[in-house]
């Protein structure tokens, strides 16, 4: 590609048509996956941050599989779209992807935690190929992806870059300090993506610090704001695309509505598996559920 031109790709298949359908079902069995390893891997150290990353699954593979332009063979590439994983501790999530798409060799996640193995609970861009920023300390990410933004605007490249943040860490001052310089400089090329799943380790997000009304505080800060239902795809893929060129204009925000622990009836919107373990029949039982895919929500 040539430095400074951005090759924008040509919009997703109209809902009905067979390409959709196949593009949607393509995504719904990656978020799968993404469920099915983040309970594999959390195995290994005999837990694992299950329901941060299941309310993320869709984002991710809609992401990683539809949406960001990346090269894994070329992991350097000056024009890829930056992916700053703010939440970091979805991480264990995010590292199949990578594997899956060719950044590495999937059989090194069979030592994931192990003592000296690249990855850990939160990701290290020193370590793993893919990873754009070592994330996890919560409230940094959106500031990190606003210089991101910045440094492409310098540089001439036409890249995006996208942040995907937890809702909890929308408590964080920092996090509205990038807000209001992401607007302040009209970074058209930054995408921040909320899970807004409303629950923290601590309790419900609402009752710890609210953030709402959030699409009027993101609005406030001049950003463009589209809310979504984070489970649906063909939802993502229409909010992907009404996304304008990189160029200067207002920042854009995705805040998409989440349940926490979607995927698995005894884990949805229950704050006690943010970080947990499965074992023995419940180990089995969770997998059987999530190889069925998606079920209705619960009362």
């Amino acid at each position: 590609m040539t430095t400074g031109v951005t090759t924008e790709r040509a919009p997703y298949p109209a809902a009905g048509q067979p390409e959709r359908e196949r593009l949607l079902a393509r995504l719904a069995d990656r978020a799968r996956f993404i469920r099915l390893e983040t309970v594999r891997l959390a195995e290994i150290p005999g837990a694992g941050h299950y329901t941060g990353t299941f309310s993320a699954a869709e984002l991710l593979a809609s992401l990683y599989y539809a949406e960001l332009r990346y090269r894994p063979a070329e992991p350097g590439w000056p024009d890829r779209d930056r992916m700053v994983l703010s939440k970091g501790h979805a991480a264990i999530g995010l590292y199949p992807v990578l594997a899956d798409v060719g950044f590495f060799d999937a059989g090194l996640l069979d030592d994931y935690t192990r003592l000296g193995s690249a990855f850990g609970d939160h990701p290290d861009m020193r370590k793993i190929t893919g990873i754009d920023f070592s994330s996890g300390s919560l409230g940094h990410g959106l500031s990190i992806s606003v210089g991101m933004a910045l440094a492409g605007r310098v540089a001439g490249r036409g890249y995006r870059t996208f942040c995907v943040t937890g809702d909890g860490e929308l408590g964080e001052g920092q996090v509205w300090e990038a807000a209001m310089a992401a607007g302040h400089y009209r970074l058209g090329s930054l995408v921040c993506i909320v899970d807004r799943n409303r629950l923290s380790i601590d309790g419900p997000t609402e009752d710890l610090m609210g953030v709402e009304p959030l699409a009027d505080k993101f609005a406030s800060f001049r950003w463009r704001v589209q809310r979504v239902d984070g489970h649906d795809l063909g939802a993502l893929l229409d909010a992907y695309d009404a996304l304008p060129p990189p160029a200067d204009g207002p920042p854009q925000v995705i805040i998409a509505d989440t349940v926490k622990g979607r995927g698995v009836r005894r884990m949805e919107g229950d704050i006690g598996w943010h970080v947990g373990r499965l074992a023995g029949a419940d180990y089995d039982d969770v997998i059987a559920e999530l190889r069925r895919g998606l079920q209705p929500l619960g009362s």
